[in-house]
């Protein structure tokens, strides 16, 4: 599979997600506040590039995050929406990295990049089980 051929640089998507209280940093306990938590905003972005790659991969192939860099750049509220942007930077083998932005109904609030590398489902597996020793 050339996955050049099937996702190009530029590519983009873009979806929108509200902030409830199940992700605040509070609630995860990763800050006292109640407004969006950075593992939530990445989780975000990854979500939207995952989806985007699984759009066009063959079945039997999936992706996995493996590098993200992101700066968390103000807080938003619960209740309030997030507009996740993300857009094909370059494709290198199995390696997909993505431009990552996020704005709230005020301002931007992150922005990275992330990295997937695209995986043959039935071999990662594969080596999920031997990690179990499930041979």
């Amino acid at each position: 599979m050339d996955l050049a051929e099937l996702i190009k640089p530029g590519t983009s998507l873009e979806q929108v997600f509200i902030v409830d209280e199940e992700k605040t940093a509070h609630h995860l306990g990763s800050g006292e506040s109640r407004v969006l938590a950075t593992p939530c905003l990445i989780a975000f972005m990854e979500r939207l590039c995952n989806k985007m790659l699984l759009s066009v991969l063959p079945e039997g192939y999936s992706s996995v995050g493996i590098l993200v860099t992101v700066h968390h750049l103000a807080p938003t509220p619960v209740n309030c929406s997030v507009k996740v942007k993300a857009e094909v930077l370059s494709i290198d083998g199995n390696s997909v990295t993505f431009s990552v932005q996020a704005w709230d109904d005020y301002d931007q609030v992150g922005a990275g990049q992330h990295q997937r590398a695209v995986i043959d489902i039935a071999r990662f597996m594969k080596r999920v089980a031997a990690k179990n020793h499930e041979t």
